[in-house]
C-alpha cells in the first residue's frame, strides 16, 4: 500500500461536495487525526453512515470516491440502514470501482488515469494486474450492472 496517492487536501473540496451533493450525498469533514465515523478500514479511510460520507484532509481521494459510489449504487432501503459496511456482492463491488473511475473525470485536476494509478498503488486487486487493464478490457459486467440500474448512460 502506497501513501503516494491523491488526498482530499490535494483537491478542491467544493468540487467534491458539488459532485456528490448533486446526488444527495452529504460530506462531513473531520479535523485532522479525528476519528472517521463509519470507516470500514479505519485510519484515514472514508466512512459512510446513512446519507453522509465522512472524510478528513488526509483521506485518499480514491477512498472517498469508492465509498461514495457504494452509496450511489444502493437503493433507499439499504441507505437507511447504512453504517460502516456498505455490503453488496462481487458484481456490485466491480460496479463501484468502475463508477469511481468515471467520477474522477469530473474533478478539476484529477482524471481516470490518475485515479487508476492511485488504486493500483493502494493495493486494489484486479485479475488483469491493473485497474486500467481491467477498466479497458474486462469491465463489461460492471458497465452492464450500472446501466441496468440507470447509473450509467448507454
Amino acid at each position: 500500500m502506497s501513501t503516494d496517492v491523491l488526498r482530499l487536501v490535494d483537491i478542491d473540496p467544493a468540487a467534491l461536495r458539488e459532485l456528490l451533493g448533486a446526488h444527495g450525498l452529504a460530506i462531513e469533514w473531520r479535523a485532522p487525526q479525528a476519528d472517521i465515523p463509519g470507516s470500514y478500514w479505519g485510519e484515514s479511510e472514508a466512512g459512510l453512515v446513512g446519507d453522509t460520507l465522512y472524510v478528513r484532509p488526509d483521506t485518499p481521494l480514491h477512498s472517498a470516491l469508492h465509498e461514495a459510489c457504494h452509496w450511489l449504487c444502493m437503493d433507499a432501503g439499504r441507505r437507511r440502514g447504512l453504517h460502516t459496511n456498505a455490503g453488496g456482492d462481487d458484481i456490485e463491488e466491480c460496479a463501484v470501482c468502475y463508477l469511481q473511475i468515471l467520477l474522477a473525470d469530473h474533478l478539476p485536476g484529477v482524471d481516470r488515469a490518475r485515479l487508476m494509478q492511485d488504486m493500483d498503488a493502494w493495493g486494489y486487486s484486479f485479475r488483469l494486474g491493473s485497474a486500467a487493464a481491467w477498466f479497458e478490457t474486462d469491465a463489461e459486467d460492471a458497465r452492464a450492472w450500472l446501466q441496468d440500474r440507470g447509473l450509467l448512460r448507454q
